[in-house]
Formats: C-alpha cells, sequence, structure tokens
C-alpha cells in the first residue's frame, strides 16, 4: 500500500516530537528514517522532501540552525505563555 505525502509528513511530525528536548533531527536524518520504515512501498528522498516541505509551509515546524540545519517544533516565548 503505498503512503501519502500526508501520512509521511503525520510520522516525521512524530519523530520530531518525540526527539524534542532529547535530539536534534536533521532533514536527512528523517528522510533515512522514512525511506528505511516505508522504502518498499514507493517512499524515496522526494517524496520525504514534499513531506518536510509541508511540515515547514504549515508551520507545524521550522528550521533552526546552530551549525547545521535541524528541523525541530516551534518554540514558545516565554513572553508569549
Amino acid at each position: 500500500m503505498a503512503k501519502t505525502v500526508d501520512e509521511i509528513a503525520e510520522a516525521m511530525f512524530g519523530m520530531v516530537k518525540d526527539a524534542q528536548g532529547l535530539k536534534k533531527l536533521k532533514p536527512m536524518d528523517l528522510t533515512k528514517a522514512m525511506v528505511e520504515l516505508y522504502g518498499g512501498e514507493g517512499v524515496d528522498k522526494k517524496f520525504c522532501k514534499l513531506a518536510i516541505k509541508q511540515l515547514i509551509d504549515s508551520g507545524r515546524c521550522v528550521y533552526t540552525y546552530f551549525g547545521g540545519s535541524y528541523i525541530e517544533l516551534p518554540h514558545s516565548e516565554g513572553a508569549a505563555n
């Protein structure tokens, strides 16, 4: 059964959410994990890139930069609480 971009994006979001505060994930980390999990179901690097773009464009995840690009959940500022 072929996976959709939405399903892959949801799986990536789960990985980012689970790793929040423990480890920063690079886009390639997410791509490798998805290809490993769903590679036999038509999931490749281009498909994963679309899923990452969807997460960033929707605002569910953001790019951060600290010596390299990482994908994380958006941070809320202390004053916003």
